[in-house]
C-alpha cells in the first residue's frame, strides 16, 4: 500500500493552484445523463472519486471524450439500463459516495434509478433518507431488493408530478438529486430548505443553461417548473474552497509565504475570515490570496472575552469539511480554541494522532475539541500514522510538514480520492515529500 514519506519543519514558499471542486463535480458528472446532447466540463480534478463516477457512466454507456487536461465532454445518447442491476455497478457504486447522485436522474429521464448503499468516508452515519424522501414525494416509488442494500426509485405510470417539500435536512446531495428530478418532472415544485452551496448554486446554473426553470438560485427556497428536455451545454466548475482552505493552513503552520491563485474568491464565503479569527493574516489581490509567512498567530477570543468556538453549519455556515484543518492549524497558534463538528460523529477521532505528535488537544466528546495553542514553544514532533478519510488526512499532512523529524502517512488512497497529484504539487513549493509504493 503506498504511504507518504515527510521531512517537516522547513518553510515552503511560491504559488499553488486549487484544483476543481470535488463536491461540485460529482454534482456536475451526474447531471450528464439529463440530456442526450454533449455536455462539456471543464476543470475536472483528476483525483480516484471522480475518475470513478467517470467509469461509471462509461460503463452506462455514456461517451467519454477527453479534449485535455480536467476537460471532458459527455453524451448521454445511448444509455445501457440494464447495467443497473448487474453485479459491477452493485460493486463500483457501493465505493463511491457520490454516486448516489446518479438515482435522481435516472429517475426522471428513464423512469427508474437504483444505488448500493454507497462508500465514502467513515466519518458517521451519513443518512439516504433525505433523498428518497424528496424524489417520493415527486410521486416515485419506493423499492428494494428483500435482505439486501440495493434499492431506488421508480416513476409511477403517470409520471413525476411537482410537488411542495419541506426537506428535513439541508443535505446538500439530497437537494442536488431531488432537483435533477425535478427539472424533468410535470408541473411546479418547491423545495424548502434547500441546500445552498455555492457548488448546489452551479448545478442549478448550468441546468438553466441546458433548459430547465429554476428560481431561487443560491437561497434555501428553490422553486422548479419542469420541463419536456434539456439539451447540451458546456460549464467550468470552480476552485475546490477546501484545498483553498488547507492551503491557508499549511501556509500558517510551516511560517510559509504562498500565493493560492485563482481562488474564486466570491464564492468563498466565510471561509477567509474564519481562518484570520485564528490570527492567520491573508490578502485578497484580485481572484488569488496571498499568505505572508508568519512566525506567531494570536487566536481571537469572543467580544466578552470568552473561548473562541468555530462550529460547522449548512452554508452561508462554515463546511464541515476544512474543521479538521482549522483544529490542526490551532495546534501552533496562540490561544485556545472549541471545535465544534456538529454533522459527524466520528470527524474528530484522528485527534489522537495529532496528540502523539503533541499537540495539546482534548477531544471532549465525538463531536467537540478544545485545541491549547502551543505558540511554537513545543514543536509538533514525526511519527507513523494512517488516513481515517480525506479530510482527516490532509489535516495529518500539513501537521507533518510542519512537524520536526520524519513523519510516514500510510493509507494515503484516502488522501487521494480528494486531492490531486498532491505529493507533486507540494514538492513545487518546497516541500519534502515522497510517496512510497510497497
Amino acid at each position: 500500500m503506498a504511504r507518504f514519506q515527510i521531512e517537516g519543519g522547513a518553510p515552503l514558499r511560491g504559488e499553488i493552484q486549487a484544483q476543481g471542486a470535488k463536491n461540485e463535480v460529482l454534482q456536475i458528472l451526474c447531471a450528464v445523463l439529463l440530456t442526450e446532447e454533449p455536455v462539456r466540463v471543464q476543470n475536472i480534478p483528476d483525483i480516484i472519486d471522480v475518475n470513478k463516477l467517470i467509469e461509471i457512466l462509461a460503463d452506462f454507456g455514456v461517451q467519454v471524450a477527453k479534449n485535455g487536461p480536467g476537460d471532458y465532454t459527455f453524451q448521454a445518447d445511448q444509455v445501457d439500463l440494464d447495467f443497473l442491476f448487474t453485479d459491477t455497478y452493485k460493486k463500483k457504486g457501493a465505493a463511491l459516495r457520490g454516486s448516489i447522485m446518479l438515482v435522481g436522474p435516472l429517475l426522471a429521464r428513464f423512469g427508474k434509478g437504483y444505488i448500493p448503499k454507497p462508500g465514502g468516508d467513515k466519518i458517521g452515519r451519513r443518512r439516504l433518507d433525505t433523498h428518497f424522501q424528496g424524489l417520493m414525494a415527486l410521486g416515485a416509488q419506493f423499492k428494494s431488493e428483500n435482505g439486501s442494500s440495493f434499492y431506488g426509485v421508480e416513476q409511477p405510470a403517470s409520471g413525476l408530478k411537482g410537488a411542495y417539500m419541506l426537506l428535513e435536512e439541508a443535505s446538500v446531495t439530497g437537494t442536488a438529486n431531488v432537483v435533477m428530478a425535478a427539472v424533468l418532472a410535470q408541473g411546479t415544485t418547491t423545495i424548502y430548505n434547500a441546500a445552498c452551496e455555492p457548488y448546489l448554486q452551479q448545478l442549478c446554473s448550468m441546468l438553466v443553461r441546458m433548459g430547465a426553470k429554476i428560481d431561487g438560485i443560491g437561497s434555501n427556497l428553490l422553486r422548479i417548473t419542469g420541463v419536456d428536455q434539456l439539451g447540451g451545454t458546456e460549464h467550468r466548475c470552480l476552485p475546490d474552497m477546501i484545498e483553498i482552505g488547507s492551503w491557508i493552513g499549511l501556509a500558517a503552520m510551516t511560517k510559509s509565504e504562498i500565493t493560492i491563485k485563482n481562488t474564486g474568491f466570491d464564492h468563498l464565503g466565510v471561509i477567509p475570515g474564519v481562518f484570520q479569527k485564528l490570527g492567520i493574516q491573508l490578502e485578497r489581490r484580485g481572484d488569488d490570496i496571498f499568505v505572508p509567512a508568519q512566525d506567531h498567530y494570536e487566536i481571537q477570543t469572543f467580544m466578552d472575552g470568552g473561548i473562541l468556538t468555530i462550529a460547522d453549519a449548512p452554508w452561508p455556515g462554515f463546511t464541515p469539511d476544512l474543521l479538521s484543518i482549522i483544529l490542526v492549524t490551532a495546534t501552533q497558534a496562540r490561544g485556545s480554541v472549541l471545535v465544534h463538528q456538529k454533522m459527524f460523529e466520528s470527524r474528530l477521532f484522528f485527534t489522537d494522532k495529532l496528540i502523539d505528535m503533541g499537540a495539546q488537544i482534548i477531544l471532549c466528546d465525538p463531536h467537540r475539541a478544545t485545541v491549547i495553542g502551543l505558540d511554537r514553544k513545543v514543536p509538533l514532533r514525526g511519527t507513523t500514522m494512517a488516513s481515517p478519510d480525506i479530510r482527516a488526512g490532509i489535516a495529518l499532512l500539513i501537521a507533518a510538514l510542519s512537524a520536526e523529524g520524519t513523519s510516514i502517512i500510510q493509507n494515503i488512497d484516502q488522501i487521494d480520492r480528494g486531492y490531486e497529484r498532491i505529493d507533486e504539487r507540494l514538492r513545487a513549493i518546497g516541500a519534502k515529500i515522497v510517496r512510497l509504493n510497497d
